[in-house]
């Protein structure tokens, strides 16, 4: 089984889900509260170079869901810079292991990586509070 370093937000009952479905699914799991951590362009870099800047946001954000922050319409430097503001942006959860990067929740591409439990509901991305 995999040790997991995963970065989440500490107060989001679907980090929580998401962190009690891998410990469920054997793996050890290294929570980190991604508000807290001291990101830098370097440190995102390998979680978000894969993925257009659009699907480095959290959908759920307050800035986003305001129409505050568009994420459909920034570059990637523009993107970069909101999200090293405001860490609430970043997508979550971001995890790591063996060398391999993940930003959000995708249960398919979760247990061709590490595996998960069969028998259990992998549950969404969904935080299921306010923000």
């Amino acid at each position: 089984m995999a040790i997991v370093t995963f970065f989440g937000k500490t107060v989001c009952r679907g980090n929580l889900r998401q962190r009690a479905i891998l410990e469920q699914s054997g793996h050890t799991v290294d929570f980190h509260d991604i508000l807290a951590e001291n990101w830098s362009e370097d440190s995102l870099k390998p979680f978000l170079e894969a993925l257009p800047p659009a699907e480095w946001f959290n959908k759920s954000a307050n800035r986003v869901k305001s129409g505050e922050v568009t994420p459909d319409n920034l570059s990637a430097e523009e993107a970069m810079a909101l999200i090293l503001e405001d860490h609430a942006l970043l997508r979550r959860p971001l995890m790591k292991s063996g060398g391999v990067y993940q930003i959000g929740w995708n249960p398919e591409a979760i247990d061709q990586w590490i595996g998960l439990k069969k028998d259990i509901d992998h549950g969404s991305e969904a935080c299921h509070h306010k923000e």
